[in-house]
């Protein structure tokens, strides 16, 4: 139980750990000197280090979870674990403790998700590793145009969630797309979001990102465009089915200025392709428009199901 402006509530700091032995003593410590009142949960996902012990000195409850990738971690953290407010929080010493109440007092104030916004304050200053600034502002960049937000930082590893929302998000992202998993949930369920900004500091000494400049930007990239493609089907299918009718007028337009000026259709090959993808166009556009509807109807059997009791 934390005390947070005199009103109880059972908070739980998520700590999900791969490798993090420098540093999850220190963690953990700071973090139970923020919330003393806290229960704090490290799962050890395959650490081939010291990590698991330094954690259980630390005070931690720590688990194990075989399963390999931050995703699968947060997935089983959130069925295991509960409490009303989940403080997820990364192992490496990046995201300062004094930030913690400020976070869970968002949850308490009514807030479903409360982000921990780095790239408004030190971020940009303070990380050291190439194309992460660039892919951080990439993913801003593409999120914020094509679900019409605002959001500052996506990809941050701090952010506090309330019971409503963390038992009800769907995870399917196995790796480090679990923050853009969420953040995109959240915007699409109509969540209440707020944005604090936090310090960030880089990591120090011998400690070792394990996030994939390339292969998991990759990952994170068409985890949008899944979720792109999921909840927005009507825009994404019309956006394919105009490339496919531009493509189609292409190739359709010099057959018919032929035509005008002969009489003839010297290039039936063409005019087939062309009437072929003109009418792939179309079935893609209403899959587009039925996958809409589909989609609005799940849209309002999870707020049927949020309003229920539990």
């Amino acid at each position: 139980m934390s005390i947070i402006n005199n009103i109880i509530m059972k908070t739980a700091v998520l700590i999900p750990c791969y490798n993090e032995e420098l540093t999850i003593n220190k963690v953990v410590s700071d973090f139970h000197k923020a919330l003393p009142e806290a229960e704090i949960y490290v799962y050890d996902n395959n650490s081939t280090d010291n990590t698991y012990f330094e954690a259980e000195k630390a005070g931690a409850i720590v688990r194990r979870e075989p399963r390999q990738g931050n995703g699968n971690v947060i997935r089983q953290m959130l069925r295991d674990i509960d409490a009303d407010c989940y403080l997820m929080v990364d192992g490496d010493d990046t995201y300062p403790a004094e930030y913690a109440v400020e976070l869970c007092k968002g949850v308490e104030d009514g807030y479903d998700m409360v982000i921990g916004d780095r790239l408004s304050s030190t971020y940009f200053t303070e990380n050291k590793r190439m194309f992460h600034n660039e892919g951080n502002r990439l993913v801003r960049f593409l999120i914020n145009k094509l679900f019409d937000s605002h959001i500052q930082d996506i990809m941050t590893g701090y952010r506090a969630m309330s019971r409503q929302f963390a038992k009800n998000l769907p995870v399917i992202s196995k790796g480090f797309e679990i923050e853009t998993e969420m953040t995109i949930h959240a915007l699409d369920k109509n969540f209440l979001i707020k944005e604090t900004a936090i310090e960030y500091r880089d990591r120090k000494g011998d400690s070792v990102s394990k996030l994939n400049t390339f292969s998991d930007g990759i990952k994170v990239i068409k985890t949008i465009l899944r979720l792109f493609r999921d909840y927005r089907p009507l825009v994404f299918f019309s956006f394919v089915s105009l490339i496919m009718t531009i493509l189609s007028l292409i190739l359709f337009i010099p057959v018919f200025n032929e035509y005008l000026e002969t009489g003839l259709v010297p290039r039936y090959p063409t005019l087939i392709v062309s009437g072929f993808i003109f009418v792939t166009a179309i079935l893609t556009f209403f899959c587009g428009v039925i996958l809409e509807v589909v989609s609005q109807k799940h849209r309002q059997l999870y707020e049927m199901l949020l309003n229920i009791p539990k």
